[in-house]
């Protein structure tokens, strides 16, 4: 018997966007699931670069800030000099936050997204396989009948 609400056994089996296509096996589930975690680090990072963009931006916001303040309360001189070695100065040689972020995302981040056309050719461009049947299996583990009195206070 299901338990109420859960739409009996089937309900918490993968839907079919997530189900693994027939014939393949669980190496290649495997392989699949590693490559889109691998994605999944890649995003993040894209992620820090734009939060490196934004807070050097706002740090250097900050800094013209500083430097009017400095010459305001008559320090011309250092003023001057933050101006010069510091406001506005590339990150890298060359290279402003946005730049970097266009550099990543031509050189890497484009050339690594393009290996989703891998798990379209190995399983039909389903994604989470893996992670739909270890959601599959923790259900069924939960749904498995215990000695004694469940939780429920059934």
């Amino acid at each position: 018997m299901s338990e109420a609400g859960d739409g009996g056994s089937r309900a918490h089996e993968p839907d079919e966007a997530h189900r693994r296509p027939a014939g393949v096996d669980d190496a290649t589930v495997e392989a699949l699931g590693m490559l889109s975690k691998a994605l999944e680090y890649t995003e993040r990072a894209r992620g820090q670069l734009y939060a490196v963009h934004q807070m050097t931006g706002g740090a250097d916001r900050m800094l013209a800030e500083a430097v009017g303040t400095l010459r305001r309360a008559g320090h011309g001189e250092q003023a001057d000099g933050v101006e010069r070695e510091l406001l506005g100065r590339d990150v890298v040689p060359g290279m402003w936050t946005h730049q970097l972020i266009e550099a990543y995302d031509e050189t890497y981040y484009r050339v690594f997204t393009a290996v989703k056309r891998v798990r379209q050719d190995l399983a039909a461009g389903r994604r989470h396989s893996a992670e739909a049947e270890m959601q599959h299996a923790a259900r069924s583990r939960r749904r498995r009948p215990t000695r004694g009195r469940s939780l429920r206070g059934r």
